[in-house]
């Protein structure tokens, strides 16, 4: 992989995602979306969680000034082209089975805070600040949109979309675009309590909880209460729920 994008696992099974543009802001073009994407689907699917992260002071400045200019001319084929290899790229973030953290020490803008919102846990810091701004160039956050919904909500999706406005960390923590929100020096001993907390789950458990919430999500309970119930029972009888119990019982750390 080239320099833009870096994929590394530790010792403890956690693959982090590197963009490396710093120089750019990480902002998005053909190139960077190409490696991210590419990135993420050579995660090891035994990971136990992954973090999308970014050097410099800015997590991502949204879209490359340069690649839109050369977008200007683009044909509608041309558009549908290059929206489709950028809604690839969250779609292949929002599959990711295992926790998806984002460690946000900077502005995150358009897609920038798209990834933010694609994120099962956004770790930021109080100097970050989000925007989707797009309406301010005449255009929407369209491939974003439906992670943003999701993440917090019509109501606060349709306000920032419409006004373009820059939140400061504290709103975006306030509105659930992000869960935790630590001052500067602490941002990454913040995510590492959070990576403790996932890996300390049972990994096939950690994972099913990720995978349950999508099955039952905008679904009434009396659709989803033979499912969970086939859940819970399927994973008590596995070998890592059966592991769980008994060190439990023992007072034991359990083996996984």
């Amino acid at each position: 992989m080239s320099e833009m994008v870096t994929l590394s696992t530790d010792s403890r099974g956690i693959s982090h995602i590197t963009m490396a543009r710093p120089d750019r802001k990480n902002a998005f073009d053909a190139a960077l979306i190409a490696e991210l994407t590419a990135a993420i689907r050579r995660v090891d699917r035994s990971s136990r969680a992954v973090v999308l992260q970014s050097e410099g002071d800015t997590f991502s400045a949204g879209a490359d000034v340069e690649w839109m200019r050369g977008m200007a001319d683009y044909s509608l084929d041309d558009n549908v082209a290059d929206s489709t290899a950028l809604g690839g790229m969250f779609r292949a973030l929002y599959d990711l089975e295992m926790p998806l953290v984002a460690r946000v020490q900077g502005a995150a803008i358009g897609g920038g805070a798209g990834m933010v919102a694609v994120a099962d846990i956004a770790v930021a810091s109080t100097e970050a600040s989000f925007a989707f701004t797009e309406t301010r160039l005449g255009i929407l956050p369209a491939v974003v949109s439906p992670y943003v919904v999701r993440k917090i909500g019509a109501a606060r999706a349709t306000a920032l979309f419409v006004t373009g406005s820059r939140i400061d960390a504290k709103r975006a923590h306030e509105i659930g675009l992000v869960e935790r929100l630590v001052e500067p020096t602490d941002l990454d001993a913040a995510v590492r309590r959070v990576l403790d907390a996932i890996v300390s789950g049972g990994p096939k458990a950690v994972n099913a909880a990720k995978r349950l919430v999508r099955e039952l999500e905008g679904r009434p309970i009396d659709e989803v209460t033979e499912l969970t119930i086939k859940r819970i029972a399927e994973i008590r009888v596995s070998h890592e729920g059966q592991e769980g119990l008994r060190a439990f019982l023992e007072r034991r750390d359990p083996r996984w």
